[in-house]
């Protein structure tokens, strides 16, 4: 089985989707590796790199050449998927609800398309689930993103000259992005705190030594441990119980999504004036719609003196750790359905895992996801 490694074509994108140390593990199995020549540079990776592990190194139109699967991290443009085997697979994030069009075209040419974001939040997939490991990355950055913008010191500091406070740090949203968020802020020397719809996530919120910040009656399980949204009644309530909190707060970071929505509005204009100079806030929802009003995505915008940060694709921005955990969950989907007899990957159709992340097979879409 000859695997494809792509370089990635869209705008700001550093990372790859494979690494030598999965090279040669997919080697390891009896696999064909074929990397796009450049495919790594941006992570750090030179071609010699994936020579020395086993690959070839070519131009994408002989990289592709009869690859039974394609390996990415954002979806391939279809147009530039000349040459695909047919049957081929493509195995990456693909944005299926913003990019239907693009699912349509793989379906058209016939390639069976595995959006990996799609993996079911289930104990056998755990690690090969993409969005908590590029996440854990972009809570973590979050927070230094914060550092650098906000102009004062993190952890309190007692000198000869007096005292400087411990900076205020507000978490909004307590999945992988907003954990690591917290713990990272708290390594820092923030006095931190955290709220979420879910009232599961106290125990979690408390056990990296922050306050959780919880409206009474609050809850707002959705499908796969995500947050659903809110009831009006309960939008209101939760912003009462933030707007009292957030004056107080130097920085505040908010990672809030929902699959398949926008995401949802956490802080209002008037919250944001609340605050006083010098704050600052990061949205990681901001490619999403935004969880905060006025951000931008990929600009740093500043409204009633408080910074704003709207960086696009965080993960890509510790390119060379994003990539060797992103490959590693690629290797870990497709070694679990690595047959040693056929010498390649079969993907049974009565599997959880793969009903969940095959959008198109036989020509068409077959996602009931997409269906729906």
């Amino acid at each position: 089985m000859k695997l494809a490694v792509l370089k990635e074509t869209a705008q700001g994108e550093r990372r790859v989707a494979a690494t030598p140390e999965t090279v040669r593990k997919f080697v390891a199995l009896g696999a064909t590796m074929a990397v796009e020549a450049g495919a790594g540079l941006a992570a750090s990776i030179a071609d010699s790199d994936y020579e020395a592990a086993g690959a070839s190194v070519a131009a994408r139109g002989e990289a592709l050449g009869g690859a039974d699967a394609l390996l990415g991290v954002q979806g391939p443009d279809p147009a530039a998927l000349a040459g695909a085997k047919a049957g081929a697979l493509i195995v990456a994030t693909l944005d299926p609800f913003r990019q239907r069009e693009r699912v349509d075209a793989y379906a058209a040419a016939g390639l069976e398309a595995l959006a990996l974001e799609f993996m079911p939040r289930i104990t056998r997939a755990q690690s090969m689930d993409v969005l908590s490991s590029q996440a854990n990355l972009a809570g973590y950055k979050a927070v230094l993103d914060a550092a650098a913008e906000y102009g004062r010191a993190f952890p309190m500091m007692m000198t000869a000259a007096g005292t400087i406070p411990a900076a205020r740090v507000f978490v909004m949203g307590v999945g992988v992005a907003g954990l690591q968020a917290i713990a990272t802020a708290r390594r820092l020397g923030a006095i931190v705190s955290a709220t979420d719809v879910r009232p599961e996530t106290r125990e979690q919120i408390e056990s990296l030594g922050a306050k959780a910040v919880f409206a009474e009656g609050l809850a707002a399980v959705g499908a796969g441990g995500y947050a659903a949204e809110l009831t009006d009644e309960q939008k209101a309530q939760q912003a009462e119980l933030v707007s009292g909190h957030i004056a107080k707060q130097d920085i505040v970071i908010t990672t809030a999504l929902i699959p398949g929505r926008p995401a949802p509005r956490l802080i209002s204009d008037a919250q944001v004036a609340s605050m006083r100079p010098g704050s600052v806030i990061v949205d990681l929802a901001v490619e999403q719609g935004g969880n905060v009003e006025g951000s931008v995505a990929g600009e740093m915008a500043e409204r009633h003196g408080v910074r704003i940060v709207g960086h696009r694709n965080v993960p890509s921005r510790l390119a060379a750790d994003a990539s060797a955990l992103y490959a590693r969950n690629v290797y870990n989907f497709l070694s679990a359905f690595w047959d040693k007899e056929a010498g390649r990957v079969v993907l049974p159709d009565d599997d959880e895992i793969v009903r969940g992340v095959r959008l198109t097979q036989g020509g068409q879409v077959v996602s009931e996801r997409l269906k729906g």
